[in-house]
């Protein structure tokens, strides 16, 4: 199964709540956080919910 590295770039200060939310279901808390997950519509629907704020790569 495809693994995704999500990368947070840009602050969450200013965003709503929901999308506060959905990088910290994530595992991202600052700024350069790297998580690696699991490629799950889950997964996919919180990185598109957040996708101004994070940067996204397939590996392996």
């Amino acid at each position: 199964m495809a693994r995704l590295k999500v990368t947070q770039v840009r602050s969450e200060i200013g965003t709503k709540q929901n999308q506060r939310d959905s990088l910290r279901s994530l595992g991202l808390k600052r700024i350069n956080d790297v998580v690696v997950k699991e490629d799950r519509p889950e997964i996919r629907g919180m990185i598109f919910t957040v996708n101004h704020l994070v940067k996204v790569e397939e590996v392996e």
